[in-house]
């Protein structure tokens, strides 16, 4: 038997990602988004969504550019951390380890296993949040997680969930 139940439960279990992006005067930031899914297979694009409200969001609607770093479980105490904190009032990547991306403009996680470096190609605000498409330019992934025919072996991580 079905029941009615409160229209706030969401798809579940949701991937909390980590968004990267640095603005125009260099200064990086990031942000845990529990919205994102895959889009197209053909072109690669990710879609992630935004409240306006986040310091990131102007951020990302300006620069156009952004990184997906998927987050593992064991990294839970620095998603909330970022989540917690706002990048309008300190620097907080300060005490993460990063390196800058190869095409976009925008730090990687290093402590992130898996990294999809996008460009915007398109945003949309279907209700809170505005939806970024962003098409995957480059997939950055740790040595150990990757198989003989060049995949990411998702079985291998304890991907961070909400």
């Amino acid at each position: 038997m079905k029941i009615s139940v409160d229209t706030n439960n969401y798809i579940l279990p949701e991937p909390c990602i980590i968004v990267s992006c640095r603005d125009k005067n260099g200064k990086n930031n990031a942000l845990p988004i529990g919205f994102a899914a895959n889009v197209s297979f053909n072109p690669r694009i990710i879609m992630i969504a935004v409240i306006e409200e986040r310091y990131s969001h102007h951020i990302i609607k300006e620069r156009g550019e952004f990184v997906v770093n998927i987050a593992r479980e064991e990294f839970r105490e620095e998603m909330e951390f970022l989540g917690r904190n706002s990048g309008k009032n300190m620097d907080k990547l300060a005490n993460f380890k990063l390196i800058d991306a190869d095409i976009v403009d925008a730090p990687i996680l290093l402590d992130c296993p898996v990294n999809f470096e996008c460009k915007v190609i398109e945003s949309v605000k279907p209700g809170t949040h505005d939806v970024f498409f962003g098409r995957v330019e480059k997939v950055h992934c740790d040595k150990e997680l990757v198989d003989d025919e060049g995949k990411i072996n998702w079985d291998k991580i304890n991907i961070l969930e909400n």
